[in-house]
């Protein structure tokens, strides 16, 4: 099968028009290195918008970093360059560089992420979580007999999502055909177009309750880390079901099994987890509730030409616009 680009018809939904930095926060435009692997496809995305990719030197301003594991490597690098003033991290998330972001301080360092990027498969592949245990897929693909009717719609549910990033925009516009109810939950409580209502995440507590589809689709910072645990699947209607796209820190996952073998919710749709890889023999995996996938909501397949596009941009950014895509906020650690 041949992958989608989504660089076309998609180009709409990918398109971020930032404010631009003014001139003096912006970084000196320069030579950018491809690490640790200069693979072609993304070379090739810094020279379409007009960047000059060389190794790693002492006129080297930019950083493309394309290494999405633990960033052992990354910090030397990182380290031993203070002349780069620019870093293009791989993932949306960026957990796995929290500590450089708290470290590597400098006031002329700009961090810039794939946040948003993503959006699309996996918001994709939330739906695909949600629409599968709302109609007991997991029991049926297990069953050998013909067995009850039995599921729930989608239509008019209450859908809870706990982000308010690219992956929940999108996720809410896939939602609108559904006419769900819809809650985000945030940091701040600035309205989000196209939810119903919009709380602070002090609040979750509040409108978990009501919810029938609960999709954490959050950061994972210090401050939300385990942030579903026995308290918050309690708060849950045994009728309702958990989907994970976010990070497997963001849940408890013992307490998630004892919610789970409690009838506490109806069922888990996780794409992340902790640990991860998920043990072979671990509940989760023979839970008849639960469906499991290995963090493949976003596969590389899918994400290379997303991760091109956003280089692309970044990269004009770098040379001209100022208009960075992504920005992370090494404080927020996102």
């Amino acid at each position: 099968m041949t992958p989608l680009d989504f660089t076309g018809r998609h180009q709409a939904v990918l398109a971020v028009h930032p404010v631009a930095l003014p001139l003096a926060e912006r970084p000196t435009p320069g030579p950018i290195a491809v690490l640790p692997d200069p693979e072609p496809r993304f070379v090739q995305a810094v020279e379409e918008a007009g960047g000059t990719v060389a190794p790693l030197g002492p006129d080297t301003r930019g950083l493309v970093w394309l290494e999405s594991g633990p960033a052992g490597q990354f910090a030397p690098i990182l380290d031993a360059n203070p002349q780069v003033q620019w870093v293009q991290l791989p993932w949306a998330g960026v957990d796995a560089f929290a500590e450089q972001l708290r470290t590597a301080s400098r006031p002329d360092l700009l961090w810039t992420s794939a946040k948003g990027a993503y959006a699309q498969p996996v918001a994709e592949h939330a739906l695909v979580l949600t629409l599968a245990l709302l109609r007991e897929l997991p029991m049926r693909l297990r069953a050998r007999s013909w067995g009850p009717k039995s599921g729930h719609t989608l239509y008019g549910a209450e859908v809870v999502v706990v982000g308010a990033g690219g992956i929940a925009l999108e996720l809410l516009r896939l939602l609108e055909p559904f006419g769900c109810t819809t809650t985000i939950v945030r940091r701040s409580a600035e309205p989000v177009a196209g939810a119903t209502r919009t709380v602070t995440s002090d609040r979750l507590g509040e409108v978990l309750p009501a919810a029938d589809v609960v999709v954490v689709a959050a950061a994972l910072t210090g401050g939300t880390r385990e942030l579903f645990g026995a308290a918050e699947f309690a708060a849950m209607k045994p009728t309702s079901v958990l989907v994970n796209i976010a990070r497997g820190g963001l849940v408890d996952t013992d307490a998630l099994v004892t919610a789970l073998e409690a009838g506490e919710i109806a069922g888990a749709g996780l794409d992340v987890t902790a640990p991860e890889p998920l043990p072979d023999g671990h509940p989760l995996w023979t839970a008849p509730n639960v469906i499991v996938t290995p963090h493949s909501a976003d596969t590389p397949e899918m994400i290379a030409p997303l991760l091109a596009e956003r280089i692309r941009q970044n990269v004009r950014a770098f040379l001209e616009t100022g208009e960075f895509a992504g920005r992370v906020d090494p404080e927020a650690g996102y």
